[in-house]
């Protein structure tokens, strides 16, 4: 299909959400954000105040719904960008708890591995047979045969000066302690699923989760919590793709309140508070959290007649409760 959609102006594009019944109080700083933050991206924070039209049913006779080119009533220009600003603090402060979290886990599994051989994660006889032997499609690689590419390239890649000093010093291994500092999150998480059972164990309960499989999948969880972040994505009403597992009821209390809630568990608030968890392990007297718990409360009230809030993000009923304690 031939791709029909006119290059407009942003005088053009502020006309049409005009026409399509979008309020805007402030046309030079309407015309300001289109010019400086883009049509394109805006449109997801401007997305939930569109008229939804019911255009047929599922077998399972529930309603499809299909987004029309029209605003619904009240709707304003500045709900979009408040939700906006809203959106872009909220990833700028899990950026900064990622890191730590990132950070602690390398500590974390360079110590363990590399107390064995300081160069165990390039040895297949450090990982759990089954997990480093699974392969994915028709890919012919295995799942440790892909990971060491990806971090020998992540290595190779690096021009961080102790990565050539070490070269230069004791040739072209780089120990795990060294390694780990060239991975990205992804790497990490993938070298964790490989890891045996024991060990994965071993580095979840310092996370107080005994159940290394959930352990696993919060890492995965993050990494996409990471990458949702990084490339500056929506994230305050997502739906999550890599959703993580919950521990059992009454391991980690706060998590009870997710259990059979599949809208919550789809939704970014649960990985929050699995990034509020991880970051009180690390830092103890962090006020983190806090300072989350400070900004979510912000969260910008509208002109539409549709109203948004927290709970669009999947907050559970009470949450305030359980999140500063």
């Amino acid at each position: 299909m031939a791709y029909d959609r006119p290059w407009k102006s942003f005088e053009e594009q502020l006309a049409l959400l005009k026409a399509r019944g979008m309020g805007v109080a402030d046309k030079a700083a309407a015309l300001e954000y289109l010019e400086r933050v883009g049509y394109y991206r805006l449109s997801a924070y401007w997305y939930p105040f569109r008229v939804f039209e019911t255009v047929g049913h599922d077998r399972h006779g529930r309603p499809i719904t299909k987004a029309a080119d029209q605003f619904v009533h009240d709707t304003q220009f500045v709900d979009a960008v408040r939700l906006y600003l809203f959106d872009k603090e909220l990833r700028l402060r899990l950026t900064d708890a990622l890191e730590r979290i990132e950070i602690a886990l390398r500590v974390d599994i360079a110590y363990l591995l590399g107390e064995r051989d300081a160069f165990a994660h390039l040895h297949r006889a450090t990982f759990h047979p089954s997990f480093a032997r699974r392969r994915f499609g028709r890919d012919p690689r295995d799942s440790f045969e892909k990971w060491q590419e990806r971090c020998l390239g992540m290595e190779r890649r690096s021009k961080e000066d102790f990565v050539k000093h070490y070269r230069q010093k004791h040739g072209p291994r780089l120990p795990i302690w060294v390694a780990v500092e060239t991975w990205d999150f992804g790497t990490l998480s993938q070298l964790f699923a490989m890891m045996k059972v024991p060990d994965q164990q071993r580095i979840a309960g310092k996370y107080g989760v005994p159940d290394w499989e959930v352990f696993q999948s919060w890492l995965r969880s993050l990494n996409y919590l990471r990458n949702v972040c990084a490339h500056h994505s929506r994230l305050w009403n997502r739906n999550v793709i890599d959703q993580p597992k919950l521990p059992e009821l009454g391991i980690l209390p706060w998590c009870d309140e997710f259990h059979d809630q599949p809208q919550l568990i789809a939704r970014p608030f649960l990985l929050l508070g699995i990034v509020r968890h991880m970051t009180r392990v690390v830092c103890p007297d962090t006020g983190w959290h806090r300072r989350l718990q400070a900004h979510l409360v912000t969260f910008p009230a509208q002109h539409a007649q549709r109203q948004l809030s927290l709970d669009d993000m999947g907050a559970p009923l009470g949450w305030q409760q359980w999140w500063s304690a």
